[in-house]
C-alpha cells in the first residue's frame, strides 16, 4: 500500500494531511477493502520519509472520520464500507450541477474556472 502514497514535503499541504487524503481516497475508491490491514506508523513513516508522528495524526483523523480502526497488537484495519460509489458518475452529475448553477447566476465558463482553480489552490 505504502508503494500507493506519496509525500510532497515541498507541498503546501501538510504531509499529515497527504497521507491521510491519499488514503481515504484509496478506501472510498475500493483500492484498500474493508478489512484490509494498514502498515503500522513506523513502518509507513520510514517508507515515506516522515516522523512517525505524522503517520500517527493522519492515521487518527481516519479514525475520527470512522474509516479505519486502530487496536493495540491487531493493529489498523480499515472499516466495513459501503460498496464503492463509481465516482465517474457522481463527478459528472456533480459538475452538471455545478454548471447549471452557474448558468441561472449568469456566471461564464472562464469565470468558472477561475474560481474552480482558487478553490483548487487552498
Amino acid at each position: 500500500m505504502s508503494t500507493q502514497i506519496s509525500v510532497d514535503l515541498q507541498a503546501a499541504t501538510p504531509p499529515y494531511e497527504q497521507i491521510r487524503s491519499q488514503i481515504a481516497s484509496l478506501i472510498s475508491l475500493g483500492d484498500l477493502p474493508s478489512g484490509s490491514k494498514l502498515p503500522t506508523v513506523r513502518a509507513l513513516a520510514t517508507d515515506l520519509g516522515v516522523a512517525a508522528g505524522t503517520v500517527a495524526r493522519a492515521y487518527k483523523e481516519l479514525e475520527a472520520e470512522e474509516l479505519i480502526t486502530s487496536r493495540r497488537r491487531a493493529g489498523t484495519v480499515v472499516n466495513e464500507r459501503p460498496q464503492p460509489v463509481d465516482t465517474s458518475e457522481d463527478l459528472l452529475a456533480a459538475v452538471d450541477h455545478l454548471w447549471a448553477l452557474a448558468a441561472a447566476q449568469k456566471v461564464d465558463a472562464a469565470t468558472l474556472k477561475a474560481l474552480v482553480a482558487r478553490r483548487e489552490r487552498k
